[in-house]
């Protein structure tokens, strides 16, 4: 089928209405949002485009319902494709988008489609945050790694963790070693990085915009830190691994 009369015919239209499509890369960050496990930043974000969910999107079908349903299925499919490569088993990743569109095809109200939409975000969110820190048993710990993830842009000293959770440094360094396996200034390192791969792969933002965002102290640091824990420069591994087609 030649599609070509009516793509044009809809950029047209799109152009005089003053559509704007939302840059993928924006896109792109709430699905890592999900991926790091950020719960509180994808409720919030969420509870934000909900009250103007059509805005920057396409419509998928005249009816509202079916529009959502319809967006919600393409959401799932990306969601479950991102949590899988962080991490998540596939069949877990997939049976549960597999959940959400079954309940989806049962619903015919707006709104209660638009809380499973909400539900669905949140659940894989919550996993990917538990899956992070599965090993890990004191509630300290478990905060200390929440606001990690939560701050990578923010300081993250040993004192300004200690503080957080009310801990004194030493024993929260010692602490989170021996339950994470892993010294607390390397975690933050690694998480860091795995960020940045995810942003070089999935947006379009620049290594000096990925070292701002990730808190470090210049670009040249950025690209150090990456290459040391890649073996890549942050431009061969974007080179290597990004990609604009996650379906």
């Amino acid at each position: 089928m030649n599609t070509g009369r009516e793509l044009n015919y809809r950029l047209y239209v799109q152009k005089m209405g003053g559509f704007t499509r939302m840059p993928f890369s924006d896109e792109m960050a709430r699905y890592i949002d999900i991926q790091q496990g950020n719960v509180e930043t994808v409720k919030e974000r969420f509870d934000t485009v909900r009250k103007n969910f059509s805005e920057g999107k396409g419509t998928l079908s005249e009816d509202p319902v079916r529009n959502l349903r319809y967006h919600l299925i393409v959401s799932a499919a990306v969601i479950s494709r991102v949590c899988a490569a962080g991490g998540m088993s596939h069949d877990e990743a997939y049976t549960l988008a597999d959940i959400y569109i079954r309940r989806s095809d049962k619903c015919n109200d707006y709104e209660k489609m638009m809380d499973i939409f909400s539900e669905m975000r949140l659940d894989y969110a919550e996993r990917m945050r538990d899956l992070k820190k599965s090993n890990v048993i004191s509630i300290h710990i478990r905060k200390c790694i929440d606001y990690i993830y939560d701050h990578l842009h923010d300081d993250l000293s040993l004192n300004k963790l200690s503080e957080v959770v009310g801990l004194e440094s030493t024993y929260l360094s010692k602490l989170f070693s021996k339950e994470t396996g892993t010294p607390i200034k390397r975690f933050i390192i690694k998480a860091k990085v795995n960020t940045a791969e995810n942003l070089l792969k999935f947006s379009d933002h620049s290594s000096s915009e990925i070292a701002f965002a990730l808190g470090f102290s210049s670009q040249s640091a950025f690209i150090s830190v990456f290459r040391k824990e890649t073996g890549m420069t942050p431009k061969h591994y974007r080179d290597v691994f990004s990609t604009h087609e996650i379906m």
